[in-house]
């Protein structure tokens, strides 16, 4: 993955890219090129208040390439990805492609990314188009409070049977559903909806067990989403166990996200980043 700078891609219809949005903002933290000025100005700015956040996110996303690998390794050929944002930057489609191929021949698989972004909708749409992934890759415009809506959806129906084993991934996103919300209600919802034998590959923001200036500096990162239409959530390993609830936790268990099956040694930089975020990967029964 390289980093976007000065890069400026072709936007889709109706998209604004006078305004930040979080799916691009994300998209740059991972070295994407969906992404335009205004979207790295606003990363910049986060980054300078927590240098975390770009190596957190690149956590966070090779952690789901490892997750979804492994699934593959396992026969499941389902994923539905919830808070998806832009599918770039070695997303699940692009990871499927790289481990199933592509050809006339190729084994297949299905993916649904869902988001409520208009714009993560939009650029999506395009993506997939272009890398001639629809037949077997869609995008859902819903919000992952709205599981009936989901499951439901036309895109959904079409690609997932759901009386087959599914890799749910909940990637960084239940940071984004507050306590008014009934998260643990609202994980119970959509693993009830899976067949046995299938994943749940979750990740959730967390001071980490950290002290004083470290763990002062994510709060007041979160505290910065306070005030948007995504708020964030930290929320410490206990809280985040009660989602395995029943199902078998497959190894290494609750980890922070580089240290869920690594790959690959970290940078010292990276290295800082790794409390951030809990982990883990568990197969319903």
């Amino acid at each position: 993955m390289t980093d976007s700078t000065d890069s400026a891609p072709e936007a889709p219809a109706g998209v604004d890219t006078e305004k930040p949005s979080s799916a691009r903002v994300y998209d740059w933290y991972l070295g994407g090129t969906q992404n335009w000025a205004v979207d790295r100005e606003f990363g910049k700015r986060l980054e300078e208040q927590w240098p975390h956040v770009k190596p957190g996110a690149r956590h966070n996303r090779e952690f789901m390439n490892r997750a979804v690998r492994a699934a593959l390794d396992a026969g499941i050929r389902q994923f539905l990805d919830l808070g998806s944002g832009v599918p770039t930057a070695g997303n699940v489609h692009e990871v499927i492609r790289e481990e199933l191929g592509d050809g006339p021949d190729a084994e297949r698989a299905t993916v649904v990314y869902v988001d409520y972004e208009a714009v993560a909708t939009a650029h999506a749409t395009l993506i997939l188009e272009r890398q001639g992934a629809t037949g077997w890759a869609g995008h859902v415009q819903e919000d992952l409070r709205n599981p009936k809506a989901i499951f439901h959806h036309p895109t959904t129906r079409r690609l997932i049977d759901f009386d087959q084993p599914v890799c749910l991934l909940m990637m960084a996103v239940l940071h984004f559903v507050g306590p008014d919300d009934d998260p643990d209600g609202l994980v119970k919802t959509y693993r009830d909806r899976l067949a046995p034998g299938s994943w749940l590959a979750l990740s959730q923001m967390s001071v980490g067990g950290t002290t004083g200036e470290e763990a002062e500096g994510v709060r007041n990162f979160a505290a910065q989403y306070r005030n948007t239409q995504n708020p964030v959530w930290l929320r410490d390993r206990e809280e985040i166990e009660r989602w395995i609830d029943g199902w078998t936790l497959l190894e290494p268990g609750v980890t922070h996200l580089p240290d869920w099956r690594p790959d690959r040694e970290l940078t010292a930089r990276e290295a800082k980043a790794r409390p951030f975020a809990w982990c883990f990967v568990a197969q319903k029964p």
